[in-house]
């Protein structure tokens, strides 16, 4: 008979991811074992081996939620409003995950190739679903082409916050969101000539 899970199992798995994104974003995943990963938890490998079968699937488990996360404020924002609206809501949302998802999107931007191929078509999966519904919205905008353009250089801006975004800075994420916001409705809004 199996064992029973027990009732803190969600909680102790999301403190092993939490602490692995960290761990892989400062150590690099090739940089931190899960001998490391068990130490900096404060357990076992063997418990870690309990939540997650192998070092791959630690990190599938972190970027696979990062995006989940990231799919789930996508529909939520693209869900009803006007084109400028959606893309304001998906902005200030996709901040706020980047700034308090720091660790999480330094690995997914930097450990991808470390997946094995299915693992790596899976993520890049999910990434294209988040690209296709910031693009639906930013060619709503500019109808008259280069939406991918535009969609590429909007995830150009957000996408490397993490590496210099200060939550104790002056600038807190929806007041960023709002600067690319305005960035973007400028940069894709046809001005009057």
């Amino acid at each position: 008979m199996a064992r029973p899970q027990s009732p803190d199992y969600d909680k102790r798995r999301d403190a092993i991811l939490e602490t692995a994104a960290r761990l892989y974003a400062v150590k690099g995943f090739r940089g931190a074992s899960v001998a490391a990963l068990a130490k900096a938890c404060r357990t076992s490998k063997s418990l870690i081996y309990h939540y997650f079968p192998s070092k791959d699937d630690i990190l599938y488990a972190v970027m696979a939620e990062h995006l989940d996360s990231l799919t789930e404020a996508a529909e939520a924002a693209c869900a009803s409003g006007s084109a400028d609206e959606r893309l304001r809501a998906l902005t200030v949302a996709f901040m706020r995950l980047y700034a308090s998802a720091q660790n999480q999107h330094k690995v997914l931007l930097n450990e991808l190739d470390n997946l094995p191929p299915e693992r790596r078509a899976d993520v890049v999966a999910k990434q294209r679903r988040i690209i296709a519904a910031a693009e639906a919205v930013i060619a709503e905008i500019a109808p008259g082409g280069g939406a991918r353009v535009n969609t590429m250089l909007f995830f150009g801006m957000i996408n490397w916050t993490h590496t210099w975004f200060d939550p104790q800075g002056p600038f807190m994420p929806e007041a960023l969101a709002m600067r690319v916001f305005e960035i973007m409705q400028r940069g894709v809004t046809p001005q009057a000539s």
